[in-house]
């Protein structure tokens, strides 16, 4: 391997010191049109081998853009599939660090088969082994389907582009307008980038990634515990506003890994540890806070198509890898604009599916408002939540007191609708109400839920749950 490459550097930055093995090092484009034959392609423009993370059995591909500007030809994607291959028979992560033009034109149909040999590995692997690709350069035309085809995306902040067609082909548009390979784009419009930084972050980031996965599906992601099983969470009552600080207060020693942090913010998605185990999280958020603990964005407690979506998504992913999930439930509806509508009923229907169809560990905290449809999507008793477990000052029933009131007494006066809306919320909307009917099993302090939340993944540790047996759902 070159030493001297970006792309050898990039891998070299992101493995253990001395740990990465190449493979294929001596392979070569085998088309010679175009006078190919004359032209030098050293690994045939991606480096392919193995190596660890912090001991983890990886796999690295990683392309090199002084190579035909990293094109795709027949044996450059044969050198990928065939690290797939290994990956699948080992039980264990792919990594593509991605800088490429997309397809080399001078290999033509070779090229483009190529790039179907890529797909097909990326779905056979999909929900068996974790995918991570991280966009340095050009990710563009067919190109792009490889990140969206993996788990994990990552974007350079700077120099990354990202996409189906370029920003200057798109009717009515044009790069000084919009430039929609942007990571920026990518990340808050599309969502398919989870995080941008710049590349030594990035690969930082992905080591982080790999250290809370498990290998594949069959292994658990289990470290040793070296936080207090029993630490109260002194500040996670003032937390309700932004979910990812309050999920940081029940991790061990306060590491939440965020997935998609620039989209759908209102919704927040990432992994904690747990007396040393992974598990996943979604929660409701109305609040983003910066490091200075400003207030910089507001949301209402609704759920978002969008947000819905992401949840969705990682729900998924979570499921197929066998790790627990966590939420944090704060909503009281859905979201009201004429762009949600399109896509809200669909949205939630994919949240719900998710949740209910997931047959890990699910363990639901109420924190705040808990409210009508929107809030048996978000992981309900009624869906499928194992443990449920309300904060004291919790709401949980079909609306807001005063609304529910409005309905009650219509016609009637203003002392009448205030009385009423003062029963409806001692009667219905109390959390004691839903813990007398068996959707709440647990009523804790909020300092507590650290404790709470461990000993209740604890007893489900074991939890085995049969579904009927079909090919798979349709939503």
């Amino acid at each position: 391997m070159s030493t001297t490459s970006q792309a050898s550097q990039r891998i070299n930055a992101l493995l253990d010191e001395n740990s990465f093995v190449e493979i294929g090092g001596l392979v070569t484009a085998r088309a010679t049109d175009f006078n190919l034959k004359q032209t030098e392609t050293p690994s045939d423009g991606v480096i392919t081998g193995y190596g660890v993370i912090d001991g983890n059995l990886v796999y690295v591909y990683s392309q090199d853009a002084s190579v035909l500007n990293g094109t795709i030809g027949e044996m450059h994607a044969k050198k990928i599939a065939n690290l797939y291959d290994l990956a699948m028979k080992t039980g264990a992560p792919v990594i593509g660090l991605i800088d490429s033009a997309g397809l080399r034109l001078q290999e033509a149909t070779d090229a483009l088969n190529g790039f179907g040999e890529i797909y097909m590995k990326q779905t056979l692997a999909s929900g068996v082994i974790p995918q991570i690709t991280a966009i340095f350069g050009t990710c563009g035309g067919g190109l792009a389907v490889i990140p969206t085809l993996t788990d994990f995306t990552f974007m350079e902040a700077d120099k990354a582009k990202l996409f189906v067609n370029s920003p200057n082909a798109i009717d009515g548009n044009e790069i000084s307008k919009c430039d929609t390979s942007a990571a920026t784009f990518q990340s808050e419009e599309a969502g398919i980038v989870d995080v941008v930084a710049d590349e030594a972050s990035i690969l930082a980031q992905i080591r982080q990634l790999v250290s809370v996965l498990p290998a594949n599906n069959a292994e658990i992601a289990l470290d040793e515990c070296t936080d207090d099983l029993n630490r109260g969470c002194a500040e996670i009552a003032n937390c309700v506003g932004d979910t990812s600080i309050a999920l940081s207060q029940i991790a061990d020693n306060g590491i939440f890994v965020e997935v998609k942090q620039n989209y759908a913010k209102d919704m927040v998605a990432g992994f904690i540890k747990l007396n040393g185990a992974t598990v996943g999280a979604v929660a409701n958020r109305t609040e983003v806070y910066n490091d200075e603990g400003e207030v910089t964005e507001k949301f209402d407690a609704v759920l978002s198509a969008r947000g819905a979506e992401k949840a969705a998504d990682f729900i998924n992913f979570c499921d197929a890898f066998d790790i627990p999930v966590l939420s944090l439930t704060n909503v009281k509806g859905f979201a009201a604009t004429k762009c949600a509508e399109k896509k809200m009923a669909k949205a939630v229907a994919k949240l719900t599916y998710a949740f209910a169809n997931a047959t890990v560990p699910k363990v639901n905290v109420v924190i705040g408002k808990a409210y009508g449809s929107a809030y048996v999507a978000m992981n309900s008793k009624a869906i499928g939540a194992d443990i449920t477990i309300a904060w004291p000052n919790a709401e949980i029933g079909a609306m807001d007191a005063n609304l529910a009131a409005k309905i009650i007494c219509d016609g009637q006066g203003a002392d009448a609708i205030d009385a009423c809306a003062k029963e409806y919320a001692a009667l219905q909307n109390n959390v004691v109400s839903a813990a007398k009917r068996g959707y709440v099993d647990q009523i804790v302090e909020p300092v507590d839920t650290r404790k709470y939340v461990i000993g209740a993944f604890e007893m489900l540790a074991t939890k085995s749950e049969g579904r009927p047996e079909k090919k798979h759902g349709t939503v």
